[in-house]
C-alpha cells in the first residue's frame, strides 16, 4: 500500500519537528566524548620507606586479634629486626594507660607469630606482618574498661610513628594490656 502525498509531507513534518526538538539550542548538548576516569592515587610513600596497614580485627570469646602489614613502598631494602612499638590512643588522640608485651604468649599464642624476633629484610614491594592482640575481659568491677580508638604503631622504637585505626576500636576491657608479636616475613 503507498502513502499519498498528504500523508508523506505529514511524516516528514513530523520527523522535522521531532529533529527541531533535539537539537533545541536552549538545551546543553554532551561533550562527543567524556572524559576519562582519573585513577585514584594511593597515598604517598613516607620518607621511612614503609606503610603499616591494620587487617580485620578477629574476634573470638574475648580474644582480639589484627594482623598488621607493613609493605616496602620505598626503592631500597628496608629491614627490620624486632617488634613494632605500639601506642593505644584515645578517640582525641591522646596516649592512654596501657602496658603493651612484647610476644604474644601472655595473652594467646599465634601460630607462626611467636617465634623469637629474626631479622627481616624487605625488597622494594615486598611485605612483613605482626599479630596485635589482647582481651577484653573485665575482671575488675571497681576498674573502668579502657577501649582506644587508634593505635599509634612503628616499625620500630624510636622509628616514624603512624596512626591505624582498628574497625570496631581496640576494647581491652580491665586488662590494660596488648601485646605484638615481631615482624615476621611470610614464607
Amino acid at each position: 500500500m503507498h502513502a499519498t502525498p498528504a500523508a508523506r509531507l505529514a511524516a516528514v513534518s513530523a520527523t522535522l519537528v521531532v529533529l527541531a526538538a533535539c537539537t533545541d539550542e536552549s538545551t546543553p548538548t554532551p561533550d562527543p566524548t567524556p572524559p576519562a576516569p582519573t585513577a585514584t592515587a594511593s597515598p604517598a610513600c613516607p620518607p621511612s620507606g614503609v606503610t603499616l596497614t591494620a587487617g580485620q580485627v578477629e574476634a573470638a570469646s574475648g580474644l582480639r586479634a589484627m594482623r598488621v602489614e607493613m609493605a616496602n613502598c620505598g626503592s631500597q631494602p628496608y629491614t627490620a629486626n624486632g617488634y613494632p612499638a605500639l601506642q593505644v590512643l584515645d578517640a582525641d588522640r591522646k596516649p592512654l594507660d596501657v602496658t603493651v608485651v612484647r610476644g604474644t604468649a601472655q595473652i594467646s599464642t599465634i601460630t607462626g607469630f611467636d617465634g623469637p624476633p629474626r631479622q627481616v629484610t624487605l625488597a622494594p614491594g615486598a611485605l612483613a606482618a605482626a599479630v596485635v592482640v589482647w582481651r577484653n575481659t573485665v575482671t575488675d568491677a571497681n576498674v573502668s574498661a579502657t577501649t582506644g580508638t587508634y593505635l599509634e604503631m612503628a616499625p620500630a622504637a624510636g622509628q616514624p610513628a603512624q596512626v591505624l585505626s582498628p574497625e570496631g576500636g581496640i576494647d581491652l576491657g580491665t586488662t590494660g594490656t596488648i601485646a605484638t608479636s615481631p615482624w615476621v616475613a611470610p614464607t
